[in-house]
């Protein structure tokens, strides 16, 4: 299984970057992790709506980019599905059984992705309606790849 994370943005914190690391290691024994960051667009301090859209329009534009037909596609946002740590597990699971070889995880820059990214995607999911910084919910979302893994393995992880 390779899992795919396209990412708008780069990290720079060193502890963000050694955290996302460790998680690489730990997952290596499950999947093959890629990590594609991507450049996120300059926008003004207080956007207007139309600036907005034509951003992340730019951004979503750089994502799809770097999608393949074969890839099963998963939008993170907030309007999306929120799953448990089990059900995101055996949501993995399923795609593997019907014969996915790539998931590939989308994290859009800071004003989220456009509506034709999230309807094109097979699944949209949201960890929660809160706002996390984009540095933390990488970290999160590896976490829980690698607890889905783990649940799926049998091991102990997920308690």
């Amino acid at each position: 299984m390779k899992i795919r994370l396209i990412c708008i943005g780069k990290l720079k914190e060193r502890f963000y970057t050694e955290a996302v690391s460790e998680f690489s290691k730990r997952l290596s024994r499950f999947c093959e992790l890629e990590i594609v960051e991507l450049p996120d667009e300059r926008v003004a301090e207080s956007p207007s709506p139309p600036e907005i859209e034509r951003v992340k329009g730019i951004e979503c534009r750089r994502i799809a980019d770097k999608l393949s037909q074969s890839d099963y596609v998963i939008a993170l946002d907030p309007r999306g599905k929120q799953l448990s740590s089990e059900e995101l597990s055996a949501s993995l699971q399923d795609c593997m059984l019907r014969g996915h070889s790539r998931i590939a995880l989308l994290i859009g820059g800071s004003h989220g992705l456009t509506d034709e990214i999230r309807r094109s995607a097979d699944m949209v999911l949201s960890f929660s309606r809160m706002t996390f910084s984009h540095q933390i919910f990488r970290i999160m979302l590896l976490e829980q790849i690698y607890r889905a893994f783990k649940i799926l393995s049998g091991e102990p992880y997920h308690k």
